[in-house]
């Protein structure tokens, strides 16, 4: 009875042990993972310096100055996941680009005056203060943190002339940009945030548009379905931020006349523009009911923004057809910088990276 009872005393100390040693081994390591987590997290916020080893968007003897900044194409950004922030007071231009917004606003206004052309109108607009990623810790899905400024068109169209010469002889490009360091630029330098949208019809053609030779940014040029900038008096009204999907569907119908409840969209990515500063986010739309024929006659009997394109072609949405139809020798320097990096990726998030990668290279091997 001795023996059984300083057993049964020796189990249940050892017991107590055995189980406060796991109970603390479990803790360390749950406090192991949250802190790896946290600091995961912490490492994916984009820092000066970060994107040195960043290559921009390139396909065979295509080259763009598209850079993906978030999203492969594999798995869709959630509209929850997407912050967006309007911080108090606009953009002011540094002194010595202040002149060039004056002869701007001078041109546009002698321009009014005389008849001769129709001016530019000074549209109010957003300036991209910022855009950090970061991942939740436990599916790494991203969160993406967008911080915007009020500025309008002329600012824009100021900073735009990033080579021109001040008068020291530098350029805004070589005084304020970095580029070993694309993600960093001052918010009066990127004064463009828009939404890039690939559509794609019910039989399974992706709608690739012209640009109107009358627009001031990237005139003539083969562009994404659908091009929108974020715009202050239509997407927020001062009231609100603006919700980039409700951005995406505001183009969808000013440009094809399409209504929300004809397509599904889905967010692939955030691209930056590293030679114009130009911020986008990268859509899918895939049409539920209209097909390409469909599309071209519902275009036909007029859309609000039919001076912003100037052509509509549909190519099969296929790898090997998309591939070709970028790569054509009649195309290959006539796209806007980010179109093909939105196609690629619209074709990734259909057929997966594989089969996609495999058949672009099958393409560019017989160029």
């Amino acid at each position: 009875m001795d023996i059984d009872l300083g057993n049964g005393i020796l189990g249940a100390i050892l017991g107590v042990v055995f189980a406060t040693l796991f109970q603390q081994g479990t803790q360390d390591l749950w406090f192991k993972v949250r802190r790896r987590a946290a600091g995961k997290m912490r490492s994916l916020t984009y820092r000066p310096g970060e994107g040195g080893a960043w290559g921009t968007f390139s396909l065979g003897p295509l080259h763009t100055s598209a850079l993906i900044v978030e999203g492969d194409g594999n798995r869709p950004i959630a509209p929850e996941s997407v912050h967006v922030q309007v911080l108090d007071g606009e953009i002011e231009l540094p002194a010595e680009l202040a002149p060039w917004r004056a002869e701007i606003e001078a041109e546009e206004a002698r321009a009014e005056a005389a008849g001769d052309r129709r001016p530019v109108w000074n549209g109010e607009r957003y300036a991209v203060e910022s855009v950090e990623v970061t991942r939740t810790p436990l599916d790494e899905a991203p969160e993406v943190h967008l911080r915007l400024r009020p500025t309008d068109y002329y600012t824009f169209l100021a900073a735009q002339q990033l080579d021109r010469r001040l008068p020291d002889g530098t350029t805004p490009r070589g005084r304020w940009l970095d580029p070993d360091a694309p993600l960093t630029a001052p918010a009066f330098l990127q004064c463009s945030f828009g939404v890039n949208v690939a559509v794609v019809t019910a039989d399974d053609l992706l709608v690739i548009s012209r640009r109107g030779d009358r627009v001031r940014m990237a005139p003539g040029l083969w562009n994404s379905s659908v091009n929108e900038g974020l715009a202050r008096t239509l997407d927020s009204s001062g009231r609100h931020a603006p919700d980039l999907h409700a951005v995406a569907r505001r183009g969808m119908a000013e440009e094809l006349a399409l209504e929300p409840h004809e397509f599904t969209l889905a967010l692939l990515a955030f691209v930056l523009d590293v030679e114009k500063r130009m911020w986008s986010a990268h859509f899918y739309a895939r049409l539920t009911g209209l097909t390409g024929e469909e599309l071209r006659a519902r275009t036909s009997r007029g859309v609000p923004d039919r001076w912003e394109h100037s052509a509509m072609e549909y190519v099969p949405f296929r790898t090997a057809d998309v591939t070709r139809h970028l790569l054509s020798p009649e195309r290959r320097h006539r796209w806007a910088p980010l179109a093909p990096a939105l196609f690629h990726l619209a074709l990734v998030h259909v057929h997966g990276r594989a089969s996609v990668e495999r058949a672009e290279a099958a393409v560019v091997r017989r160029l």
